[in-house]
């Protein structure tokens, strides 16, 4: 029998390991196993522990792998400790796994002697970045070295003029009131015998500086300061401190300005200012934490596409994709004194930079140099979300001289996706970029106007798609950790966490709810109970709140809602007149949410509180049918919003009205051309709706798309990232009029989470993956799909092709899950273990099917592509409809009459000209022997 592999990728809570500086004494652990042989199944494993010189070997039988708990004694602060485990089954084990460190970083407020201090004269708003420094002499032999350190502001560290680290914009943004993150960094390689300095840099950030769209800054506080704490031991087994006191001193900075939206200006002409003196601030350092997840990091390079003349004589550099970072520029010669200016827009309008969007936010990096010798310029306090740059102050400035460095959190890639359709996969880059652009700290709305804010309703669509492409276990944990420390006390969930916005008893459907669906997404994707746990208090708050708000009826309606917000229908001035009825929105996510209480309240073995939401969520669907369907399926109204809600979240009690329903959501979407007509709360469930009511090929229609409004709309006009809008651009190439216009945000690219559960097939059925269910939704518009994830367990992944009349399904399945196959057309499924399976069976498409229009209604009609694309290439020649949508809404009241009725209702019974030559047209294709 071939050995079982040794478990590899050790992680400790959610940090691959090895990890310094993690904030749990009792970190959880988890593995995987790349092979074994057929039918094993783990049912024990062993982890060895050694810590202070001496190994401790637990024994545990389990056939859990992920996040398993901490076997030993709790770590203490400081403490280094190396981890093995080894897994078997009843009959034999693996070989140990390779060790891997992991270390605590300070656990509580007495493990720090550091105080914050602030610059007492200077670094006052509006001024030059300070520069903060403190010294230590240290004997020969340094043999460890820490610095542990978090800022009010941004910091820089450089230790004999080195610097510390990789991250960017550290400590990062949290709920700094409630929670302020710091980092410890091994240290060791950067100090010498003798006087060692240690020199960090302020800067605003989010902190102090501009944050939201209501032009303030400011908002944790008016002085910028630094807590640092660097522990030496030598040789001699002495610990050396530094520590921020008063002895520290100030100085002025190059760095003259400072600010997230718009940007960083540097004097590199300016040495830095005298030494001046800091003030010891009072500060509450119980509110310090570890990081859960990866820093920001500077996670690749991208050259320059083109660099040309704008019409007005401006430099433009093209980067070829709109991406989150700055301007990396290397210069030479030049006159003393000449200052260098990078200004930054996502697109172009009327060739030159089209700022509008970013409304007060100016986007503009700037630094003045004695032009003399070669110099590097970028940024190191300040972000900016671009495709194109404008450079002034450059002489012929060349290709290989500037590049676009992109900065995000630095989160492994999880998931993949590729199919047959060129445009369909771009448009799935695109949301990776997006989610890239956005993850940086904090999950924002968009990274380059004067917002960037963790809006709750745009996480809260994109979790599922955020989790299968990225490993954001620790990046969102941290996030909710946020949002329940933001909460109110009567459990009103702000629009936007961290909360800068500050409005009392916040409360908005599909935004207040990702209090409840982020959690349960998590779990669902990493298998993570005890996170679960922690925010269950949040989730029932939250639902609380809403139910009480929903009153005797509970009935969720009037007051402030976002609603199905961006609907395409809506004026761009004004965004909350979706189609869709808010109270219809709020009084289903208020059983959707009450649904997700009780099932996590299940899952942690809470059986009473699981009654009890569960009771709950059946009386709100109770009501929610009682006041807003009809006996026939109609829904309040009538906008395939509200249609896919009722559909997806059981809200319709009879079969009758839910078969009618589903009638009524698919006819809404032929009549709008097979266009998008949903906002950010209908758009992630449009597709599973038409599909779960067997209507795949209307599902695939919509995606596939690509008049305006749909998915594939931004892509054929060269959009690289997600639009906010579905129409952030016009056809005509002009920037949507209304004031609130981004081309990257993430929220309507929550569709691909479709494309990874049901156009390739690749979905959890238990959480963390332990279970796969395989079932994908073959279309006759694709010949291939396939997407990759690396679960907790491993990387699994489906592929499947149709190729001369044969349809072949490849899929593997990692080592610890089983997976549930659905081969289509086959109507059973087949449950399988680890390993590489595959199957062939009977392309479904193989022959496209023929239609006889002599027998066919005009639904009919439309829903045959080849007939409808003839009919509408006639009504445009005809000079009848020129828009696809146009035409579809006016068969819209004729789609039961026949087929050869069709000019009829083209051109409204003759009212609308052009009937004759359309009939003509249209002789051969509506004729009764066609």
């Amino acid at each position: 029998m071939p050995d079982i592999a040794a478990p590899t990728d050790l992680r400790f809570d959610h940090h691959p390991g090895p990890v310094t500086g993690i904030g749990s004494a009792s970190p959880r652990l988890s593995w995987q196993v790349a092979d074994a042989p057929d039918g094993y199944a783990q049912t024990r494993y062993e982890i060895e522990i050694e810590r202070d010189g001496s190994a401790e070997t637990f024994a545990i039988a389990s056939g859990d792998q992920i996040l398993v708990p901490w076997p030993g004694a709790p770590l203490k602060a400081r403490e280094r400790a190396a981890v093995r485990v080894r897994a078997g089954d009843d009959a034999s084990w693996s070989e140990w796994s390779e060790p891997s460190t992991v270390e605590t970083g300070l656990l509580s407020p007495d493990d720090w002697s550091a105080r914050f201090v602030s610059p007492a004269e200077i670094g006052a708003w509006g001024s030059p970045a300070p520069l903060l420094t403190g010294v230590v002499d240290l004997p020969d032999g340094v043999v460890r070295a820490r610095l542990y350190i978090t800022a009010h502001g941004l910091y820089i560290a450089n230790i004999n003029g080195k610097r510390v680290g990789d991250e960017q914009l550290a400590p990062g943004w949290t709920a700094y009131q409630h929670r302020l993150r710091y980092q410890t960094h091994d240290v060791t390689g950067l100090l010498t015998t003798g006087t060692n300095r240690l020199e960090v840099l302020l800067g605003n950030g989010w902190f102090r500086g501009r944050l939201g769209f209501q032009g303030k800054h400011g908002v944790y506080g008016d002085r910028l300061a630094l807590l640092a704490q660097l522990e030496v031991v030598t040789a001699d087994g002495a610990v050396h401190v530094l520590a921020t006191d008063g002895s520290w001193t100030a100085r002025e900075s190059p760095v003259i300005a400072d600010d997230l939206y718009d940007g960083q200006s540097v004097d590199l002409r300016r040495a830095p200012g005298p030494e001046s003196p800091v003030d010891v601030v009072d500060a509450d350092l119980s509110l310090l934490v570890a990081p859960d997840g990866p820093p920001v990091r500077i996670t690749q390079v991208v050259p320059v596409v083109e660099i040309s003349a704008s019409p007005s004589g401006k430099t433009l550099v093209d980067f070829g994709q709109n991406l989150v970072g700055w301007v990396r520029l290397k210069v030479r010669g030049g006159a003393a004194g000449g200052e260098v200016v990078v200004r930054h827009a996502e697109v172009l309008e009327d060739g030159e930079l089209g700022v509008r969007p970013l409304r007060t936010a100016r986007a503009t990096d700037s630094y003045l140099w004695e032009g003399s010798e070669e110099v590097v310029l970028e940024p190191n306090l300040t972000f900016h979300g671009f495709r194109y740059a404008e450079v002034s102050g450059v002489d012929g400035l060349r290709a290989e001289d500037v590049e676009a460095v992109v900065v995000g959190s630095d989160l492994r890639r999880t998931g993949w996706f590729a199919s047959s359709h060129e445009l369909l996969d771009r448009f799935h880059e695109n949301v990776v970029w997006g989610m890239r652009g956005n993850f940086v700290d904090v999950p924002t709305d968009c990274p380059q106007r004067d917002e960037r804010l963790g809006w709750t309703g745009d996480i809260q669509v994109f979790s599922p798609t955020a989790t299968f492409l990225f490993d954001t276990a620790g990046f969102l944990g941290n996030w909710l950790a946020d949002l329940a420390a933001e909460q109110q006390k009567d459990g009103s969930v702000p629009h936007v966490v961290p909360d800068v916005i500050r409005q009392p008893g916040p409360a908005a459907a599909a935004w207040g709810d990702a209090a409840t669906v982020v959690p349960w997404v998590l779990y669902q994707r990493t298998g993570d109970a005890g996170l679960l746990e922690r925010q269950l208090p949040s989730m029932r708050a939250w639902v609380d709140r809403i139910a009480g708000l929903a009153g005797a009826d509970l009935l969720w309606s009037g007051g402030f809602q976002f609603g199905d917000w961006l609907d395409p229908t809506a004026p761009p001035a004004d965004p909350f007149r979706a189609k869709a009825d808010p109270d219809v929105v709020a009084t289903a996510h208020l059983a959707y949410s009450a649904s997700l209480v009780a099932k996590a309240a299940l899952a942690v073995g809470d059986g009473e509180v699981a009654r009890e939401y569960g009771e709950l969520a059946e009386r709100v669907r109770e009501a929610f049918a009682r006041e807003y369907v009809t006996a026939g399926g109609r829904v309040l109204s009538d906008a395939p919003t509200a249609y896919a809600l009722a559909l997806q979240w059981t809200l319709l009690p009879t079969e009758e009205q839910r078969r009618h329903a589903a009638e009524r959501l698919a006819d809404l979407v032929r009549t709008a051309g097979f266009r998008i007509s949903t906002g950010f709360v209908g758009t992630p469930l449009m597709t599973d709706a038409l599909a779960d009511a067997g209507e795949v090929d209307l599902a695939y229609r919509l995606l596939l798309q690509t008049g305006c409004p749909s998915w594939l709309y931004p892509v054929t006009m060269g959009a690289t990232t997600v639009w906010e809008r579905w129409d952030s651009m016009l056809p005509d190439g002009s920037i949507n009029p209304g004031e609130m216009t981004s081309f990257n945000h993430y929220a309507l690219g929550a569709v691909a989470d479709w494309l990874h559960r049901r156009v390739a097939g690749l979905a959890p059925a238990q959480p963390g993956y332990r279970r796969i269910e395989v079932r994908p939704l073959l279309s006759r518009h694709l010949t291939h799909a396939s997407a990759r994830h690396v679960t907790p367990y491993g990387e699994a992944s489906v592929s499947w092709e149709r190729a001369g009349g044969t349809l072949r399904l490849d899929v593997v399945i990692p080592v610890g899950a089983r997976a549930v196959v659905t081969v289509p057309g086959a109507g059973h499924s087949v449950e399988v273990g680890h390993g590489k399976h595959s199957w062939t069976a009977e392309d479904p498409y193989a022959q496209e099917a023929g239609a006889s229009t002599a027998d066919l209604t005009l639904r009919q009609l439309m829903d045959h592509e080849p007939s409808w694309d003839k009919a509408l290439a006639a009504a445009r020649e005809a000079g009848v409809a020129g828009d696809e949508a146009v035409l579809a809404d006016r068969l819209a009241p004729f789609l039961d009459a026949p087929a050869s009725e069709f000019v009829d209702a083209a051109t409204a019974h003759g009212f609308i000209p052009g009937g004759n030559e359309l009939a003509a047209r249209l002789q051969n294709l509506l004729s009764p022997e066609n």
